[in-house]
């Protein structure tokens, strides 16, 4: 049965970044409160940090790999890269729409990167504001974007940004990992993960990390599930 949370909600300390450091910190904290988190750092071993450029340039790779597989998202990136080597927002927008199909954006994605790029050069997705908004307003800065999701929004924070504590409840292999760490009967849904996760703040971009990992190193789980 997973643990019901902690009534007391702990939030980090401001400022507080998730690097090497605080990496160690944070999985240190969250296997002492969670046995099965540290069953999951034991099984599986310590996860490492991820990153991601900041700016225009890392949404942009985010919308780049939406629905095609990692191995042709990242020939489509190479090619972007090449052809807009600033990434600067403006320098995107003054592609042509042949210049970007010619590299792999498919339309929606072409139409996604151009919104994304005219808000940050109105003004409207500001990063150097990033720092002043809590997890909650920097979300929704950033969504105001077509193309980008409240699930993007998250993974961008948490990996360019080093946000300590967001729980991508809308992560299918954080429900199926989550789903077999605690032993659950079913698939949780994003609002009992996050309530799975309250008990972890204020690391829960830390507890993600291990569950992914935890779900990269579990046996294939599926053909039981069907029987």
């Amino acid at each position: 049965m997973a643990k019901t949370a902690s009534k007391t909600t702990r939030t980090p300390a401001p400022g507080v970044v998730l690097d090497k450091k605080t990496l160690k910190k944070a999985l240190a904290e969250l296997a002492a409160a969670d046995p099965d988190i540290a069953r999951a750092l034991a099984e599986a071993g310590h996860p490492e940090l991820r990153d991601m450029p900041t700016g225009f340039g890392g949404l942009m790779r985010s919308i780049v790999g939406q629905q095609v597989s990692v191995h042709a998202a990242r020939s489509i990136w190479l090619r972007l890269e090449a052809a807009v080597p600033s990434m600067e927002p403006a320098d995107f927008l003054a592609m042509s729409d042949e210049q970007l199909r010619a590299v792999g954006l498919s339309g929606a994605k072409m139409k996604y990167g151009r919104s994304l790029a005219t808000d940050i050069v109105e003004g409207r997705i500001a990063f150097d504001r990033l720092h002043e908004l809590d997890d909650t307003a920097a979300i929704a800065m950033l969504t105001q974007a077509k193309g980008i999701g409240p699930w993007t929004a998250e993974i961008y924070l948490m990996f360019a940004h080093g946000r300590p504590d967001i729980m991508p409840g809308l992560d299918l292999g954080l429900v199926v990992a989550a789903q077999h760490l605690k032993k659950l009967r079913t698939r949780p849904d994003a609002k009992r993960l996050l309530k799975i996760a309250e008990a972890w703040r204020p690391w829960r971009s830390a507890a993600a990390l291990v569950l992914w990992h935890y779900r990269r190193n579990m046996p294939d789980w599926s053909a039981k599930e069907k029987k």
